[in-house]
């Protein structure tokens, strides 16, 4: 992600580029050190025994529940969306084998659209590349969906979210997409609450786009008010989280003691101090306690390359930077005096934190991959490198010339890459050839990143960003900059889709890395910068999830 910065002019020719550069203040840290009270969260015994009782009667009720019926479909969906699906990973793919095989025996035979867009959302959800055809039974002569449906707000809802799955082509999907949200919106101030409730957040955030913490944390309440409710589905979810919860709050009193001891707080004070925002960002890429090691080595490097964003973006003199970018190249410490003090302290604790990672992988023989870590992060200094050349340059660069450099320091292509470091037996080199290669999961996911970001950031940086390239290539205004800028992002998701779909260079667990990369920047993008700006409702976010039990 490339995180922008708050109240700063767009530069002129008659002001210092420098002047206005430093001239950038954040607030402080808003959780100090909140987190270091979490040191010693234990998870008891009776947990981990009560946890493997209701484990066991939630298997159960998977495997009495017929494959073949609408049942399966519902229990399927409710135990991923209640954030349990990872406990069930094998049986959910056993039984969604077995709907996809039989899929076009029932579709043919269902003329129910809940059911017909359920099946359709679970199966693309697992990688299956089926047939949107499946919709045509719902539109009328004229090639537009029914207006009959209305009728039906729960299909109407299923519609919605199986739109959001879409690839380029699927054009009853986009009728979809437009059909089903503008008719939600419109029946909504009717609907009972349980259902405008779930109704508003599916319109706020689909299930594509849904956060692993935060979209169980907002999904458990309402199914505990849904007449649907299953009490030991709703038990198993709500103590497996709170346990969960527990483990992420011990990582991060670990991580905030080691970012405290840095002290950038005040050696490098200029820079934002968002150790618990960076955590939180990548619970969100994997929150599964297998993770352990693999969120702590992402985290600490997140929280560098924040430093490093802020570095190239508000402190750093053009000349001080050249000689840094230089010497990340080489990765020389022993040229380490030939920079200036702020950035000597910056290439140590990047340089340690490697150091750690290597020495984490060693055990397994994998010290590759932080080689192919490392290599990404140079290409991401290089990349920093060249966006502030055009800070201080007069020209701007075209949306194409744009792009090329901002899909990199977007930083999710070195993210990508880094996020598989820690990740164990589940990766091969083969994976971390396939992430480095520029694959377009990994470059659309940087674009959503980039262009989402840069839309709220607009006219607050001093930097080029997609909206000022758009609008000077094009001559058009700032409004028509930013709606062409939303179709681009739109296809971006569009193209993760698309290389979602079986047959994958890559397994699961990757692409899902990849995936819920793209989907946090909706959070802390959307709006406004919530970054930099995280005292209001990130702040808020973050209680909720990493704090507050259920």
């Amino acid at each position: 992600m490339e995180f922008e910065s708050l109240n700063v002019p767009i530069f002129t020719k008659e002001v210092d580029i420098d002047e206005i550069r430093r001239a950038i203040k954040y607030h402080p840290s808003v959780w100090g050190k909140y987190f270091l009270t979490y040191a010693s969260t234990e998870i008891s015994s009776a947990e981990e025994e009560e946890l493997q009782r209701q484990k066991n009667m939630v298997r159960t009720m998977l495997a009495q529940t017929p494959d073949d019926s609408l049942q399966k479909l519902e229990l399927i969906d409710v135990v991923q969306r209640l954030g349990s699906g990872y406990h069930f990973e094998e049986e959910i793919d056993k039984s969604l084998r077995y709907i996809h095989d039989t899929y076009l025996e029932y579709t043919s035979k269902d003329n129910d659209l809940r059911t017909t867009a359920l099946r359709f959302r679970l199966l693309r959800q697992q990688g299956y590349p089926l047939s949107c055809d499946v919709f045509d039974k719902f539109l009328d002569g004229e090639g537009n969906f029914e207006e009959s449906l209305v009728e039906n707000v729960e299909g109407l809802l299923e519609l919605y979210e199986a739109a959001h799955f879409g690839v380029h082509g699927e054009e009853i999907l986009d009728k979809a997409m437009e059909f089903s949200s503008s008719k939600l919106k419109y029946l909504l101030p009717n609907m009972n609450c349980s259902l405008s409730t779930r109704v508003k957040a599916a319109l706020e955030t689909s299930i594509r786009k849904s956060l692993s913490r935060l979209g169980p944390k907002k999904f458990i309440p309402m199914y505990q008010h849904d007449k649907s409710c299953n009490e030991i589905l709703l038990n198993f979810a709500k103590l497996d989280y709170n346990i969960v919860q527990k483990l992420h709050q011990k990582e991060l009193s670990e991580i905030t003691r080691w970012w405290r001891a840095l002290d950038f707080a005040n050696k490098l004070s200029f820079a934002r101090d968002r150790v618990a925002e960076c955590y939180f960002w990548i619970v969100e890429v994997y929150f599964e306690p297998r993770y352990h090691k693999a969120r702590i080595m992402l985290t600490k490097i997140l929280n560098m390359t924040s430093i490093l964003d802020d570095i190239y973006d508000v402190y750093g003199t053009l000349d001080d930077l050249q000689v840094f970018t230089d010497l990340v190249q080489r990765w020389d410490a022993n040229a380490l005096e030939q920079v200036p003090a702020y950035l000597k302290i910056c290439y140590e604790a990047l340089s340690d934190v490697y150091i750690e990672m290597e020495n984490e992988v060693k055990e397994i023989g994998e010290l590759y991959r932080v080689q192919y870590a490392k290599e990404e992060m140079k290409k991401l200094v290089r990349a920093y490198l060249e966006e502030t050349k055009w800070s201080y340059s007069k020209d701007t660069p075209t949306m194409e010339e744009y792009m090329k450099v901002a899909i990199v320091t977007a930083t999710y292509m070195m993210l990508s890459t880094t996020s598989l470091v820690g990740m164990g037996n589940l990766v091969t080199k083969k994976d971390f050839d396939w992430v480095t290669s520029e694959p377009l999961l990994v470059i659309a996911s940087s674009a959503v990143c980039r262009l989402t970001n840069d839309v709220v950031g607009y006219g607050f940086e001093q930097k080029r960003a997609a909206v000022h390239c758009y609008m000077n290539q094009y001559g058009v205004s700032k409004e028509e900059a930013v709606v062409e800028i939303r179709k681009l992002t739109k296809k971006a998701w569009k193209d993760m889709n698309q290389e979602c779909l079986q047959p994958t260079p890559v397994s699961v667990p990757v692409l899902t890395r990849v995936v819920n990369l793209a989907r946090i920047v909706h959070l802390f993008y959307d709006y406004a910068d919530e970054y930099s700006n995280s005292k209001i409702n990130i702040k808020d976010v973050i209680y909720d999830v990493l704090v507050e039990p259920l």
